[in-house]
């Protein structure tokens, strides 16, 4: 029978569920979100958890995989007013967000201390950031969750880099009938207005919609920078037989604006000057000649089909379609000099891609083991052709006292034609035992062959590669909701490009051994993960003094992380993070071991909300949070020898339903307006300065 006094507590209950399940009928979840979820009800209501299936492709408890994870559900999402994918994990450990600060056109992450820039999928398909500048961008809005499996990946998604992968999981349509509109105003311009409605498209509820449209504009950091943002994503789920069902999603988004290209010299920022420090609105690029505007368009279905009791067939596929025209004027550094010269990248392509993933899962149980094996086949392919206008003399500007149309546009004739072509095939296999109900076993294994090609009139690079990639741990349940394991996983990354003696160098590998726990106890209403790891990168490149780069150096990356979230009462809840770092890099022959930028040594946050539920004050919701980032370093070689001050941030939520279904909502991120460095390689970056935004939302 099952505890009394656990019962009334749902996350507890949630976490204790999974792990009651089996590796067969669970979905591997994160016991909070079942809650938290748009429209969702409690775990004893439906007596399904919610679907996170980045670490393993399969349906397993997060309780019974012997890796870390984490996931951020669209409701708090909106109880922090996320606008940016790279907001998505300030509450959560092992990640650094926005290291190069505000930028709204690109995300920056970096997990377990190596860029995520080549980490992110949709719906367990890769989104192609490539070309440097052509980087597809996901809107929260029209996501579910997004999930995040940390540490080397390849053994289910091919190329990646080791630090992690995040998965962002797109809406779908809902069995009964439901809408959101809201509205929001803000500091900086913000404008945005939503509406979000889905059901059954008839009676019998076999064919369910839903359609999600979006529009927001806002100011930069920059002074004359903005972006505007059209979004809009259709979505069909048709059950062609009980054991059939394909989902159809779409997707079409348009940017439009000024860039914020927010490179800035240490003068004038770390570093004193006699002239003070330079505004962190400062634009040193050329408001009135850069631009964005970039269109996107995705088409593709999710197939799930059940051939027996023990076989089942999924089938996930997209079309992508990016065209994008790019033109970002940007500073030099500089140690001394009130004047710098500048640069323009300069981007003008489309690129189409598909991807698709066919998987094969089989079931099997006996007296005292559950097994599930998955064997999988996926391709990639990419088709990007590009101009390059790229200049390192675009003139010069004042620091302190910019004066804006001192350049010569890009002419045609200064433009290189690229076409990229890339491809990428792999086979993997995977196998999950659970024995005596106490032990977990994995298993898993991928070989991949890719290949690149970048060709322009005078040149070309490219790579053609196989890999083979590995995976295994083991985890034990305890009885009293403590489950330690231990894993190893493998990564690689190919390069394009070649050494001194014209070979292809090897690609990038990495290879993690983590070690760590999960706690889910019955008199805690919710749950604490924590992990020690080892990471390293091998294969890296470094400065040769003979000149070409050599393929000798290394990154490493050890660490520590625990995250949790808990009722600390019925209406009080808290979602907790703490992160040690240690990364090194070997940048040269002369400069070994050195500290990676951006990446501190020591991260914490916690976040409270607390939910009035009776008397006056019924329906009131109460959130605050903090945020520190502590001292990080700056690249070896750029003559500033000084650490990058460590940062405190606020933020403050305060929410209110009134009436059935009415919601208004106030934010403030960076409440004390903290004027603050991000963090520092060759150029230094300001972070994001103190945004309000108002909403209101109705729901049917």
């Amino acid at each position: 029978m099952p505890n009394p006094a656990f019962a009334s507590q749902p996350l507890a209950q949630a976490v204790r569920h999974c792990l009651g399940l089996s590796l067969s009928g669970a979905l591997l979840t994160l016991p909070f979100a079942v809650l938290a979820q748009e429209g969702a009800a409690s775990p004893d209501e439906t007596g399904t958890m919610v679907v996170l299936g980045t670490a393993l492709k399969v349906d397993t408890p997060v309780l019974e995989t012997p890796r870390a994870t984490s996931l951020v559900t669209n409701e708090q999402m909106q109880k922090r007013d996320v606008s940016k994918l790279d907001e998505t994990f300030q509450y959560r450990s092992g990640v650094v967000s926005q290291p190069y600060g505000s930028d709204n056109n690109a995300d920056w992450l970096f997990l377990r201390g190596f860029s995520a820039e080549a980490s992110t999928y949709q719906d367990g398909l890769r989104l192609f950031r490539t070309g440097g500048y052509f980087w597809w961008m996901m809107e929260p809005f029209g996501l579910e969750r997004v999930e995040l499996l940390k540490g080397p990946a390849s053994i289910l998604y091919g190329e990646a880099p080791p630090g992690g992968v995040i998965n962002a999981i797109s809406k779908r349509p809902t069995e009964e009938k439901q809408g959101l509109f809201e509205v929001e105003v803000g500091s900086d311009e913000h404008r945005q207005v939503g509406l979000d409605v889905s059901g059954p498209v008839t009676d019998k509820e076999d064919m369910r919609y839903r359609v999600i449209g979006m529009y927001r504009e806002q100011d930069g950091e920059l002074d004359g920078t903005y972006k505007d943002r059209y979004y809009f994503a259709p979505s069909l789920s048709v059950d062609f037989s009980d054991d059939t069902t394909v989902t159809f999603l779409a997707s079409i988004q348009k940017d439009d604006g000024v860039p914020t290209t927010a490179f800035f010299p240490a003068y004038g920022t770390i570093e004193g000057t006699p002239f003070g420090r330079v505004d962190p609105s400062t634009n040193l690029g050329e408001p009135d000649y850069d631009k964005l505007d970039q269109e996107q368009f995705s088409l593709g279905y999710a197939l799930e089909h059940q051939i027996n009791d023990t076989w089942e067939f999924r089938q996930n596929f997209r079309y992508s379609h990016l065209d994008m025209d790019l033109r970002s004027v940007y500073a030099f550094p500089s140690n001394d000099s009130r004047v710098v010269a500048r640069g323009i990248v300069y981007r003008d392509g489309e690129y189409d891609a598909y991807t698709v993933d066919n998987q094969f899962v089989a079931r099997t149980y006996g007296d005292s083991y559950e097994n599930t094996f998955l064997v999988g086949l996926d391709y990639q392919e990419l088709n990007l052709d590009y101009d390059d206008g790229d200049s390192f003399s675009f003139g010069t500007i004042d620091i302190f006292d910019p004066v804006y149309g001192n350049y010569s546009p890009v002419s045609e004739s200064a433009l290189t034609e690229h076409n990229v072509d890339k491809e990428q095939l792999g086979f993997y296999a995977q196998n999950q035992l659970r024995l005596n109900e106490n032990w977990i076993f994995l298993v898993g294994a991928r070989h991949d062959s890719v290949e690149s090609s970048d060709e322009t009139s005078s040149s070309s690079t490219g790579y053609d590669d196989e890999q083979l990639s590995l995976t295994a741990g083991v985890m034990y349940l305890a009885g009293n909701g403590l489950s330690p394991y231990v894993s190893y996983s493998e990564s690689f990354t190919p390069l394009a490009s070649s050494d001194a003696s014209g070979n292809a160098y090897e690609p990038l590998e990495g290879e993690q051994i983590e070690v760590g726990v999960k706690y889910a106890p019955s008199w805690f209403d919710g749950y604490v993960t924590a992990a020690a790891f080892n990471l390293k990168e091998s294969n890296t490149l470094i400065t040769s003094d003979a000149g070409p780069q050599r393929q000798i150096g290394e990154r490493e990356s050890t660490g520590f992380e625990i995250e949790g979230i808990g009722y600390i009462t019925d209406s009080l809840q808290l979602t907790a993070s703490y992160t040690y770092t240690d990364t090194r890099i070997d940048f040269s022959e002369s400069q070994q071991d050195k500290r990676a930028p951006f990446i501190p040594y020591h991260m914490a946050s916690a976040w409270l909300d607390y939910g009035f539920d009776d008397g006056a004050l019924d329906g009131l919701t109460v959130g605050g949070g903090v945020r520190y980032v502590g001292e990080t370093d700056n690249s070896p070689g750029t003559g500033v020898d000084r650490e990058v001050p460590s940062y405190t941030l606020y933020d403050a939520m305060l929410r209110y339903d009134f009436g059935t279904n009415w919601t208004a909502q106030i934010n403030a991120n960076n409440l004390t307006d903290e004027k603050y460095i991000s963090g520092c390689d060759y150029y230094c970056y300001y972070g994001e300065s103190r945004s309000v935004v108002g909403s209101l939302r109705y729901r049917w």
